[in-house]
């Protein structure tokens, strides 16, 4: 059982830090996708509410432990304070001279965030102490924590688990959701239980597709990864991607599958291409004959029609993954119809993070039409997997 924020006890005047997942899209200084930001905000209003001083902790990207102007959470903050109705203080360091200055002279109610956390090489550092460090200067900044970042619970960071142990901490509204709508998929799913798994590479849902083979009732693959199962049974693939070294793996999850009774679904044609560009002229052919110089960019509409049909009657369908190249206007309808696919279904939808989540905003889609949509493809991913999620597992009752 997760703590909650009601184990924190009163909170007004003190000073709260929630590690969030801000790490949004940006175009120069322009948010292109602010849906994390969204979804920080039942957690940050509800301690606002509280009378807590609010310090919102988050990273963006990948900087190497150093300040890079192209990282910074300045345009976050801007953005934060147009959503919660209030000016976001900001603070130009982590956990240095101006970070404690912004945090004194917050007032109850109000919110301040910091720069980067990984501007800070501890934050990501290998080594226990290092992270160790680092969260007890973040500790130092504040009275109580509230872990709402799910896009980071997989890792073993400072400002996610070790930052845990040091205060009085819980989790927040949406680490809440995310939990409990991913392990309603998990444990005790209505059936039909249908998985539709896309995305580049095999490689990337293995655990994946070897933990739902004993759970799921049907499978769909599509995507770049789809290709490597088409060369699996024999077909050739032109110049689609292949994982090569995982094609005997393929093959006996293929078997299993077919062991275990669960319905394993392919493309039957796909869109390809003769080279990875938006205005590539686009064919339509049956998998089994994709040209020797063209490349599968999409999955194709006879594709489409089929995979809808087998999510119609699901109780409980789990999306993670697009179709195709969806970026490119040309090679996104497959990803569309899914996505339409799961967005008519009756049965409890749940849409897994990272690239599909993207295509459901910037494809036009209202995100009420589906159950839940997750903020964390790798985190969705492992606890799909059945893994012990490390920023999770130190938010349970017993822990500190």
């Amino acid at each position: 059982m997760l703590k909650t924020i009601d184990s924190l006890g009163d909170l007004r005047g003190k000073r709260v830090l929630v590690r969030a997942d801000l790490n949004v899209p940006l175009d120069g200084s322009t948010i292109t996708d602010d849906g994390r930001i969204r979804a920080a905000l039942p957690t940050l209003t509800r301690l606002v509410e509280a009378g807590a001083r609010v310090v919102v902790i988050s990273h963006l990207g990948r900087p190497q432990g150093a300040p890079e102007d192209r990282y910074s959470l300045k345009p976050v903050s801007s953005r934060l304070g147009e959503l919660l109705g209030q000016e976001v203080a900001f603070a130009t360091d982590t956990v240095g001279a101006s970070a404690r200055e912004t945090i004194s002279g917050l007032e109850d109610g109000r919110v301040a965030i910091l720069e980067n956390l990984r501007f800070n090489p501890g934050e990501t550092a290998p080594q226990d102490g290092e992270r160790l460090v680092f969260a007890q200067a973040l500790a130092a900044l504040g009275d109580a924590f509230v872990s709402d970042g799910f896009g980071v619970v997989h890792r073993k960071q400072a400002s996610v688990y070790e930052l845990a142990t040091l205060l009085p901490s819980a989790a927040g509204e949406l680490v809440l959701r995310e939990v409990e709508s991913l392990r309603r998929v998990t444990d005790q799913p209505q059936r039909p239980f249908v998985v539709v798994l896309g995305g580049a590479k095999v490689a990337d849902k293995l655990a994946v597709i070897d933990n739902l083979l004993g759970k799921a009732d049907r499978i769909l693959i599509g995507g770049g990864m789809a290709y490597t199962f088409q060369k699996a049974k024999g077909f050739e693939i032109g110049q689609s991607l292949l994982d090569e070294d995982k094609l005997d793996v393929v093959r006996e999850y293929m078997q299993r599958a077919e062991a275990n009774g669960v319905e394993l679904v392919l493309p039957v044609d796909t869109l390809v291409a003769p080279e990875f560009a938006a205005d590539a002229p686009a064919t339509t052919v049956p998998v089994e004959a994709i040209p020797a110089d063209q490349e599968g960019m999409d999955i194709g509409p006879e594709t489409a029609k089929l995979f809808a049909e087998k999510v119609s009657d699901a109780a409980t369908i789990f999306w993670n993954g697009p179709m195709g190249v969806f970026e490119f206007e040309a090679f996104a309808d497959g990803t569309k119809a899914i996505a339409e696919a799961l967005a008519a279904a009756q049965g409890y939808t749940v849409v897994g993070g990272g690239d599909s989540a993207s295509a459901v905003r910037n494809l036009g889609f209202d995100e009420e039409r589906f159950s839940h949509i997750s903020t964390g493809g790798g985190a969705s991913l492992e606890l799909i997997e059945g893994k012990e999620l490390p920023g999770i597992a130190i938010l349970e009752e017993g822990t500190k």
